[in-house]
């Protein structure tokens, strides 16, 4: 079957993956209102297309962190690649460099930060969960730093893991075959199955519930890479809608924190990317580039990854022309319409 976009390619996945796998990388908090509300927010914002402009040329190339990448589209970290498919993290890796786009470790990843650099040459970040023994945290930052990795993506809404009632059912725990790789010797537990979610029990054990700004400053003085949480740049993200059900859709947040950075840092979008006019919509509305998921490697690893990330790209090239951009700097708030918008109608005119 010809796969036409990116949904396809989750409806395989579920066909193909055992229930606790498909159900851990697919499934929300609690009553999963804020996973539907992701996709469904992008649904309620409407185009004003541009027509008579010679869109012959398009131009999807973009500056990141000084890094210049083929488009605004960069692959999220997910955390336990290997469980979706045997070449996990490595096959991500590959896919978002033949790409020319930046690939996001997850500190939870089942394959190391010197075994994703050992695939060859890429832009990459490591997104990082802070440990409550700073040594370790320490210690993988400068790992991940001698890999080459560019920048650090902090996680700060994780004291606590969301209430994800399909763990729970499913009495998560990381297949025996496989270890997170990043801690691998550092004596720090692993996921045990356990009598609800092996992976709550994992973070309440090692993540630290005491994070705050005073961290983010002492990371800085660790690292020479940017940090991405308030000091180089900031990412909106709600954790898949897998942490606090019933927070706003990312979509629905941009604008307001595109407002206070006042262009002082740049801003992104993660979160219910599933189209190129989604993508669309993010750039229109300030974010500097969006961050997409890989979309459930068992639907095909690195050529699966390799084609999510075409067919985004394609669509937003689409979406451009037939809005009448030809580059990204083009594209404006005036070729979006929202809801308060149509609420507002005079003053969206101003």
């Amino acid at each position: 079957m010809e796969i036409t976009n990116v949904n396809e390619y989750e409806a395989i996945a579920k066909e193909k993956l055992p229930k606790m796998v498909y159900d851990y990388y697919a499934s929300g908090a609690e009553d999963q209102w804020t996973l539907k509300e992701n996709r469904n927010a992008f649904s309620r914002i409407l185009f004003r297309p541009r027509i008579l402009i010679n869109v012959t040329k398009i131009d999807l190339t973009t500056i990141i962190l000084g890094y210049k990448i083929s488009m605004p589209i960069m692959i999220a970290p997910t955390a336990m690649q290997k469980m979706a498919h045997p070449d996990g993290e490595y096959a991500t890796a590959r896919a978002a460099s033949e790409a020319g786009t930046i690939m996001t470790l997850s500190s939870w990843a089942t394959s190391s930060v010197e075994e994703v650099a050992s695939t060859g040459p890429g832009i990459r970040f490591f997104q990082l969960y802070v440990y409550k023994d700073r040594n370790v945290v320490a210690q993988l930052v400068r790992r991940a730093e001698r890999a080459g990795f560019k920048a650090i993506a902090l996680t700060v809404d994780t004291p606590r893991l969301g209430r994800r009632e399909a763990d729970i059912k499913n009495r998560f725990t990381l297949p025996p075959h496989l270890t997170l790789k990043n801690f691998e010797g550092l004596n720090l537990g692993t996921l045990d199955r356990t009598n609800d979610s092996g992976l709550a029990s994992y973070v309440a054990s090692q993540v630290d519930r005491s994070l705050s700004w005073k961290d983010v400053k002492w990371l800085q003085t660790i690292t020479t890479m940017p940090i991405m949480a308030g000091a180089a740049g900031v990412i909106v993200s709600n954790h898949g809608a897998r942490q606090l059900d019933y927070v706003p859709a990312t979509i629905s947040c941009l604008e307001e924190v595109v407002k206070a950075a006042q262009g002082q840092v740049p801003v992104f979008l993660d979160g219910g990317v599933r189209r190129g006019t989604d993508v669309f919509k993010a750039l229109a509305l300030g974010a500097s580039g969006v961050f997409a998921s890989p979309v459930l490697l068992g639907s095909g690893g690195e050529a699966g990854v390799r084609k999510v990330l075409q067919m985004l790209c394609d669509e937003l090239e689409l979406t451009m022309a037939l809005s009448g951009c030809c580059s990204l700097r083009e594209i404006t708030r005036d070729h979006i319409l929202t809801k308060s918008d149509m609420l507002h109608p005079a003053a969206a005119r101003l």
